[in-house]
């Protein structure tokens, strides 16, 4: 008896840890896997013999809603560090471009700037030139000339020299102009930078807070509720491939994988076992668009690093379309994205504490299919 209470009054502290966290950011949805509640009784909950349904439930039964409760707060939780990490991600590729913007710039101004030199010292060769002639107008030096032939031979030479001066006079405007815009372009991607770290920072700083929130409400569940925790969570997914599949979504998808498709699948099942890390792309661990943009580049085939992106960018088929290969993106805010593999079955690396695995690719409500090869 004393054992039982025990286990309730922690089971409590959890559902008291659930309702006391604060959460921001987008609206909660379930993340590892597509968790909706059945209507009627849950699985092993039996109606009562009056059948009123206000009739006090089984201990087992009070249990499992506590700890239905627990799970819909971590799948809260962990989508929203979901939303984060994609976030943080597109900051990063982000930050990569802008730095190469700048380094591109920086080497135009530099050799803008070697180039404006080497024109002044040849504007300043010109005016030492026209200084030691005395600055006489042509008239004056024709009438002053020992050779007047000569002299007027050489007049060519001059206006040949006066547009060249024109020439160099316009070079160096038009090198001093792109230097002026090389230089604003680079204070621009500077500021632009500067507000992309901005934005990493504040993702990185809410997926953190995230993952530890879920990490508390977890340590306060001792074992055996801990393991049911998980065997409610498969039990959600199996319902939800369950009423996927008997939708007969699964009856058209004949598609077979192209060449490309094939390679993708190899490199992502190879991954199978590795841990979940935010912000991650490999070798050691992943995140969600960390492995399906490095399957496909391993197929030859780069595409943007997160699932928004992938989503936005690339081409979309129909489900009973799709083929092995293909990324289903999950959520309506294409939060999380998997690659598959065939038969109803993605691999896909689900959220912190888990590893890269397969699962039903029903498990998670879909948002749509993209093709990475499409023609």
């Amino acid at each position: 008896m004393e054992r039982g209470r025990s286990r309730r009054s922690v089971l409590a502290a959890a559902v008291t840890a659930v309702c006391g966290i604060t959460v921001l950011g987008a609206p909660g949805t379930a993340f590892a896997t597509a968790r909706q509640p059945s209507p009627g009784p849950r699985d092993g909950g039996a109606p009562s013999p009056s059948g009123s349904p206000s009739a006090t439930p089984t201990p087992d039964t009070a249990v499992d809603d506590k700890l239905e409760a627990v799970r819909t707060k971590l799948d809260k939780l962990y989508h929203e560090a979901a939303v984060a990490t994609d976030a943080y991600n597109a900051a990063e590729e982000q930050a990569q471009q802008q730095s190469a913007e700048i380094a591109e710039l920086t080497r135009k101004i530099g050799e803008g700037q070697k180039k404006l030199d080497e024109l002044k010292d040849r504007a300043g060769a010109a005016a030492r030139a026209q200084y030691a002639t005395g600055g006489l107008p042509p008239e004056a030096r024709l009438l002053l000339s020992e050779d007047p032939q000569a002299f007027l031979d050489g007049a060519g030479w001059a206006m040949q020299g006066e547009r060249a001066t024109r020439d160099l006079i316009q070079d160096m405007t038009r090198t001093q102009k792109e230097l002026r815009q090389y230089a604003d372009r680079a204070a621009d991607r500077l500021a632009q930078l500067e507000a992309t770290r901005k934005a990493k920072d504040a993702a990185r700083k809410r997926i953190k807070e995230r993952i530890e929130q879920a990490e508390k409400l977890q340590a306060t569940l001792e074992k055996k509720q801990r393991e049911r925790l998980a065997e409610l969570e498969r039990q959600a997914a199996r319902r939800a491939q369950t009423a996927w599949l008997d939708t007969g979504v699964l009856k058209d998808v004949r598609g077979k994988a192209s060449e490309a498709g094939q390679q993708a699948v190899k490199f992502a099942t190879a991954q199978i076992g590795k841990p979940y890390e935010w912000g991650a792309e490999g070798p050691r661990t992943y995140d969600c668009s960390g492995l399906t943009s490095q399957a496909w580049a391993a197929a030859g085939r780069p595409i943007p690093r997160t699932s928004q992106e992938q989503w936005k960018r690339l081409p979309h088929v129909a489900v009973q379309d799709m083929r092995p290969g293909d990324l289903i993106i999950y959520f309506d805010d294409a939060s999380h994205v998997a690659l598959y593999v065939g038969g109803g079955t993605i691999v896909h690396a689900p959220r912190p504490g888990r590893t890269v695995t397969l699962a039903g690719a029903g498990e998670m409500p879909i948002l749509g299919v993209v093709r990475p090869d499409a023609a």
